[in-house]
């Protein structure tokens, strides 16, 4: 059995950048690295990942490859083509996978646009798919949430309490999500409305168990982000936080909001 880490990025980033040319979000720099550099670090230096698979568009494999060798990514198994969608994307780093590992290795899936991830919340992944047969990093809401069909009229409220965020690592046995999307591919081949993995779980009756994660593991879409992520991997790296920061805060709650920031 081998832990494996897909990684998929094979988007352009039309979201954030509107230019045909403009360079897809994965690759931006960062504090003077690209963000999925930032991504992937995070897996090669966990010492219960064996093994890294990266979906990327077809246009950048070669760049990839360079960025790998310059920052020593050395974990990386293939490097495949990413499809249509993220999940075409991550099936087929899935199928990579699946011929060189056996049914029973743990896949943590992730975006290569979600760089603030801990070593903590990978290692809670492993484990609880080890226990409960799989795992969805979620955070819990802080803000209301509403359901609505027409983005007009609230259709539903749930009780915040009861509401949280998935945000990835999710993961599960190799066999078992495989098998999933492969049932998923012949009612649903374009995975319509299927946006992640637990979502595809739910879709098809299958029960999923959440885990803890770190409000700081924030997906880049906008150009905000890249703002909020800078601010975060500074602050990570050492750099003086704001003033305010400090005055909020003290004692125990303010180390549970530094956590944030740092490794949990």
């Amino acid at each position: 059995m081998n832990n494996i880490a897909v990684i998929f990025a094979g988007g352009e980033g039309k979201r954030l950048n509107a230019s045909e040319n403009a360079t897809p979000k994965q690759f931006l720099e960062i504090n003077n690295k690209p963000i999925i550099i930032h991504t992937l670090e995070h897996f090669q230096n966990h010492s219960e990942i064996n093994k890294i698979y990266v979906a990327i568009h077809p246009n950048y494999i070669d760049y990839m490859q360079e960025l790998i060798k310059e920052y020593k990514i050395t974990k990386i198994s293939k490097i495949v083509k990413g499809g249509f969608c993220a999940q075409e994307s991550i099936y087929n780093a899935l199928k990579c996978a699946k011929e060189e590992n056996p049914e029973n290795s743990i896949v943590l899936i992730h975006d290569g646009v979600r760089p603030n991830i801990t070593k903590e919340v990978i290692t809670k992944n492993i484990e609880s798919t080890i226990k409960n047969g799989n795992a969805i990093t979620s955070t819990p809401c802080f803000e209301t949430v509403l359901e609505s069909t027409d983005g007009i009229k609230p259709t539903n409220i749930p009780y915040r309490k009861n509401t949280y965020c998935a945000q990835a690592p999710q993961t599960f046995y190799l066999g078992e999500i495989i098998e999933a999307h492969e049932q998923i591919r012949k009612i649903n081949p374009n995975y319509t409305d299927i946006i992640d993995s637990c979502t595809m779980f739910d879709r098809l009756n299958k029960p999923t168990y959440m885990i803890r994660g770190n409000y700081g593991n924030i997906k880049i879409t906008t150009i905000v982000d890249l703002f909020i992520l800078e601010g975060i991997i500074k602050y990570r790296n050492g750099y003086p936080p704001p003033a305010t920061f400090k005055n909020l805060y003290s004692g125990k709650e303010r180390g549970q909001y530094e956590g944030v920031l740092h490794n949990e």
